[in-house]
C-alpha cells in the first residue's frame, strides 16, 4: 500500500464523516430544540465532536503525507496521534458539559414539556446515520490501516449503541409519563462521551510514550529472526508504533568469524523475516553481536528477550 493510496482513503473517509456527522448534528440539535430533550441535544453534541474528528482526519492526511526533512527525520506520521490526542480533550469536554446540565436539570426538575415524538424520531435517525456511516467508515479504515480512520469508525458503532440508549429512555418517559428520564439518559451519555474519550487518551498517551501492549509482536518479531540460518540468540527488542507503522530495534548473535560484509547480508536477511511476519513495518534496526558475547549486555538496557 502505497503512502498515495493511504493518504486518498483518509481523505475519503474525513469528507465522508464530516458531511454525514454534520448533517446528523444538525438534525439532531435542531430536533432536540423543539422537543426539548437534554438527551437528543447530548447526541447532537457528540455528533458534533465527530465532525471535529473528520476535519482532523482530512488535515492530518495532508501532514502525514510529507516526506521526513531535517527537523522531522522520522517523517510527519506522528501528526495523526497528535492530534487524537488533541480530539480526546475536545471530545471530554463535550461530554462534561453535558454531564453538568443533566445534573442541573435533575436537581431543579424540568424546564417544560418534552415532546417524546420528535425526540424518537431523531433517535431514530440517528441510529441509522452512525450505522451507516460505520460501516463506510471501518472499510476505509482497512484500507488505510489508519488508527484514527478506525477509532472513528468505532465511534460510530458506540454512537449507535448511545442511540438505542436514548431511543429506550425516551420511550419509557413517554409510556409512563415520567420527564425525568430525559435528564438521566442524558447524564449516563455525557458519561459514556467521557469514558470514550479517556480511553481514546489512553491509547495515544501510550504511543506518544512508545509504550506497546502488544505482547503477540515479540513472539513474531523472535520467531522471524531466528528462522534464519545464523542466528542465534535474539534479545534487546523494543518496538514502538509510528501511527499505524512499527519501528523496531533487535539485537543478534552471529559467529564471530564472519566478515563485515556477511554479518550486514545477514541483516538484511533478517529484516526481510521481520517485514514478511509483521506488517507495516517502518523501521528496523539490527545490531549484531559476536556469539556467546556478553560484553554489550549493559544493566540499563531495557529491551526485552524471549521468555
Amino acid at each position: 500500500m502505497t503512502d498515495t493510496y493511504r493518504t486518498h482513503c483518509m481523505k475519503l473517509a474525513g469528507y465522508t464523516a464530516l458531511i454525514g456527522n454534520a448533517l446528523l448534528a444538525l438534525v439532531k440539535i435542531l430536533f432536540a430544540h423543539f422537543s426539548g430533550s437534554l438527551a437528543v441535544m447530548g447526541d447532537g453534541i457528540d455528533s458534533s465532536t465527530d465532525v471535529l474528528i473528520a476535519l482532523l482526519t482530512i488535515i492530518v492526511s495532508s501532514i502525514i503525507a510529507r516526506p521526513g526533512d531535517k527537523e522531522h527525520p522520522w517523517g510527519h506520521a506522528r501528526a495523526e496521534t497528535t492530534a487524537t490526542l488533541l480530539l480526546s480533550f475536545i471530545i471530554f469536554f463535550a461530554g462534561a458539559q453535558l454531564v453538568l446540565q443533566s445534573f442541573q436539570r435533575i436537581l431543579h426538575g424540568p424546564e417544560g414539556a418534552i415532546d417524546s415524538f420528535l425526540s424518537i424520531v431523531a433517535a431514530l435517525v440517528s441510529f441509522v446515520g452512525k450505522g451507516l456511516l460505520s460501516l463506510v467508515l471501518f472499510r476505509y479504515g482497512s484500507l488505510a490501516n489508519s488508527d484514527i480512520v478506525k477509532a472513528n469508525a468505532l465511534n460510530m458503532r458506540n454512537d449507535m449503541i448511545m442511540s438505542v440508549g436514548i431511543l429506550g429512555g425516551l420511550i419509557l418517559s413517554r409510556l409512563f409519563s415520567c420527564p425525568i428520564l430525559d435528564p438521566v439518559v442524558a447524564l449516563l451519555v455525557g458519561l459514556w462521551i467521557i469514558k470514550n474519550a479517556a480511553c481514546l487518551f489512553y491509547d495515544m498517551n501510550m504511543e506518544l510514550m512508545d509504550g506497546n501492549t502488544d505482547s503477540s509482536l515479540y513472539t513474531k518479531l523472535f520467531a522471524a529472526a531466528m528462522s534464519v540460518q545464523g542466528v542465534s540468540n535474539p534479545h534487546g527488542a523494543r518496538i514502538r508504533k509510528i501511527a499505524s507503522r512499527w519501528d523496531m530495534d533487535l539485537h543478534i548473535e552471529a559467529s564471530p568469524t564472519i566478515s563485515l560484509y556477511e554479518a550486514h547480508e545477514l541483516s538484511e536477511r533478517v529484516e526481510d523475516a521481520i517485514r514478511k511476519a509483521i506488517d507495516d513495518v517502518y523501521t528496523v534496526t539490527i545490531h549484531i553481536e559476536p556469539e556467546g558475547s556478553d560484553s554489550h549486555q549493559r544493566p540499563e538496557e531495557y529491551g526485552l528477550s524471549p521468555e
